[in-house]
């Protein structure tokens, strides 16, 4: 290079990565809110086992046992419904149906309020709520 050639300008940084459109902790909370509309449309519940299917893997260690214990939510929870559904017509299926409610209503609220505090699952492989 001549003293006589101007000096080419210095690269350009490289593009920063851009941030998530939705938080880790807001996808978590957006699961439980699926899983209670999933009361009224099931499919929303669906949509939520999927996004906590996709997201455990790359969560960090709180969120991540949110994540398995929505799983397990979803799964146990279609256990009893379909137990549940199968025997209503001998009056006990009727039981385990309100079990299911009120055992999946527990678990989300219960989820919810320890996402709200930071917190995470204590039991996420639980049976009963964690």
């Amino acid at each position: 290079m001549s003293a006589f050639e101007p000096a080419s300008p210095p690269p350009p940084p490289p593009p920063r990565p851009k941030p998530p459109a939705v938080s880790d902790a807001q996808l978590t909370l957006a699961v439980y809110i699926l899983y209670i509309v999933g009361y009224f449309n099931a499919i929303t519940a669906l949509v939520g086992v999927i996004i906590a299917y996709v997201q455990v893997d790359k969560a960090d260690d709180m969120l991540r046992t949110h994540y398995r214990f929505q799983i397990r939510t979803f799964w146990i929870g279609l256990l009893y419904l379909v137990i549940g559904a199968l025997s209503v017509l001998v009056i006990v299926g009727i039981f385990i149906l309100l079990w299911w409610f009120v055992w999946t209503l527990v678990r989300c609220v219960k989820g919810l309020l320890a996402l709200n505090e930071g917190r995470p699952i204590a039991d996420p492989n639980s049976w009963l709520f964690g």
